[in-house]
């Protein structure tokens, strides 16, 4: 009997201690990241000659390739024409034209953010996201143990940093000056199978534009964050980029 009174007192005082430092990790979560921050960040510098307003004529075509029911092509052309430029549905008419393809949308961290960013236009997307955390073998958890693990799993479930994150390819064209000669010259590689890669050699000579690539990563971070309200602020932040490069 005195066994057992001690096996409770030892349960009970192992749950208010673990739920005291959950809940300390949790308040401190919960104020730190208690505001929506985002940023946005670009794999590559692009540096565009400049151009008189007569020829600050853009062309923007805006693909979503993702599951997500995502709109943010009007947007990046209402940013364009906010800076006096002439968005036009003609690539013709266009001294500059932009080509974005969203490529992937969702729950992540920042460690595979910046994986994502580190690997470049047409490079590794983001990882499985955030991780869960295992504890070890359940044959050898303690009765403290298994109550920390459960205190800790309370806490987790009211207070969570989570992390958004979109993540597009762009392709800037520029037109060449009149006198200005382009020589292009592009490899392209694409697996076929498991077994086999077809390799693809492009030489043009007096090309009709002058071709930079980056990626655009955008990355959204607060306590308990729906997606739904890191959506806009995400497509704000690649519009704002974008329209920052021209």
């Amino acid at each position: 009997m005195k066994n057992i009174f001690k096996l409770w007192v030892l349960v009970f005082s192992a749950l208010f201690i673990s739920l005291v430092i959950s809940g300390c990790g949790a308040a401190a979560t919960a104020i730190e990241k208690r505001d929506l921050v985002v940023q946005t960040k670009m794999s590559d510098s692009i540096f565009l000659e400049p151009v008189s307003s007569q020829k600050q004529i853009v062309y923007v075509k805006v693909r979503n390739t993702t599951d997500k029911d995502i709109e943010i092509e009007d947007q990046i052309k209402r940013a364009f024409e906010s800076k006096g430029f002439k968005v036009v549905s003609n690539p013709n008419e266009a001294y500059f034209m932009i080509q974005a393809n969203v490529l992937q949308v969702g729950k992540t961290d920042a460690t595979d953010s910046d994986s994502a960013l580190k690997s470049g236009f047409g490079g590794g997307l983001l990882g499985a996201g955030v991780s869960m955390a295992t504890g070890g073998s359940g044959n050898n958890i303690g009765i403290g143990a298994a109550i920390g693990a459960v205190a800790g799993l309370l806490a987790d479930t009211m207070v969570k940093d989570i992390y958004y994150s979109m993540v597009t390819d762009v392709e800037i064209r520029q037109r060449p000056a009149i006198n200005e000669k382009v020589v292009q010259s592009e490899e392209n590689y694409s697996d076929q199978g498991t077994s086999s890669t077809v390799s693809q050699n492009v030489n043009t000579n007096d090309v009709q534009w002058k071709i930079y690539r980056t990626r655009v990563i955008s990355t959204a971070n607060q306590v308990n964050l729906q997606f739904e309200e890191a959506k806009e602020e995400l497509s704000k932040g690649i519009a704002k980029s974008l329209s920052g490069l021209l």
